[in-house]
């Protein structure tokens, strides 16, 4: 469920400038505030920011949200309070997502932002993104006015309840893409708090063009056909992607947990769960460049079966028509001298995460041109 205030549209939200999968969070306690630091992608103007109670199993009640640009640690500055519906308060359903009113004042583009919120009395299970790989902090009492670090003495890596981030870009025909995949796309074994995912250095590719919006929506563990880590990418699609202001393109990474699952994925199950996607993605008039798998030979659950599943799917992702485009990430990242593993230089030592370097290399592989197609 998507909720927001009445009247707005698609075009209203603008486009969205950050976005973190949700997932399920452990409980954190009641009166909690949270300061989240969070990167820009596009800048513009009249923010929005998306809370997300998707995984909570009863409402939860929001007292307070402030968003201002990060200043050291957690402090905080031009710390200016969101309303929804033109009340400081919101209580979001069980299962929904909610956007605040839009904030007056312009968000610089690849900036920290700040978003500081406060639940009183939540309690059950929390939504929000597991690896954040971006420090940020909470406090006990509502504490989400103060521009001060000091109440903030505790760190988290998470980022709670907060989903999505939206601004009117500079120059309106600017849109926006989405990352859909899996721990490689969140970033794991990337140096955390430099924000080195590919999909970031992506963004910084993006920055003067068209599309110089970026959502990733990685989730470690995330499997297309199934639940793993987290709800599958066709189970979550509509949330995390399709319901995102100014989406125009979706990048899909994701595969190989299907294939190393053991559970006897082959490479046509899998190729109709791209086409599931591209289906679903066409239909809200996007397009879809559809990434090929990256080696993982070494990594625990590597077998030669998974392995020639993975070089059919390759193979029919490069000749089969399944997508506008493709980036193909298997070349960018596999050692020439044995493809079914790593280039050495790109392995963060298990043989399946790129380090920063490999990310690099990633969002290198994107071809600018061609993430637009005719829809």
């Amino acid at each position: 469920t998507a909720a927001h205030p009445t009247g707005d549209t698609g075009h209203a939200l603008g486009v969205v400038t950050w976005a973190a999968s949700a997932g399920r969070l452990g409980h954190d306690g009641a009166d909690r505030s949270y300061r989240l630091v969070v990167r820009t992608s596009v800048g513009g103007s009249g923010l929005r920011v998306r809370l997300s109670n998707a995984f909570g199993d009863r409402p939860l009640r929001v007292t307070a949200v402030h968003a201002g640009l990060s200043d050291r640690g957690a402090a905080v500055r031009d710390n200016r309070r969101l309303a929804f519906h033109g009340r400081p308060s919101v209580t979001i359903p069980r299962g929904a997502v909610v956007w605040s009113d839009p904030l007056p004042g312009h968000v610089p583009a690849g900036a920290l932002l700040t978003v500081s919120l406060h639940t009183p009395d939540a309690a059950g299970p929390a939504t929000g993104h597991a690896l954040a790989l971006r420090t940020s902090y909470t406090a006990r009492g509502d504490h989400t006015a103060e521009e001060s670090a000091a109440p903030f003495t505790r760190t988290t890596d998470s980022w709670w309840y907060l989903d999505a981030v939206s601004v009117r870009p500079d120059h309106p025909a600017t849109g926006a893409v989405a990352a859909l995949g899996d721990s490689i796309t969140d970033g794991r074994a990337s140096t955390p708090d430099r924000d080195l995912r590919w999909p970031d250095v992506l963004a910084r590719r993006l920055a003067r063009t068209a599309l110089a919006g970026v959502a990733d929506e990685g989730i470690s563990g995330n499997r297309v056909l199934s639940e793993g880590g987290g709800t599958s990418a066709l189970g979550r699609l509509d949330r995390d992607v399709l319901q995102l202001p100014g989406v125009r393109t979706v990048i899909l990474f994701e595969g190989v947990n299907d294939l190393k699952a053991g559970t006897g994925v082959t490479a046509a199950d899998l190729i109709a769960g791209y086409r599931e996607v591209v289906r679903r993605a066409h239909a809200a008039g996007m397009c879809v460049t559809g990434a090929t798998v990256a080696p993982f030979w070494g990594w625990p659950e590597w077998s030669p079966a998974a392995e020639d599943v993975r070089q059919e799917v390759n193979h029919r992702i490069r000749t089969g028509h399944v997508f506008d485009a493709v980036a193909d990430f298997d070349r960018a990242l596999r050692d020439p001298r044995h493809p079914e593993r790593l280039r050495p230089d790109y392995d963060s030592g298990d043989h399946l995460h790129p380090d920063d370097r490999g990310m690099r290399a990633l969002a290198d592989a994107v071809d600018l041109a061609r993430l637009r197609c005719d829809r």
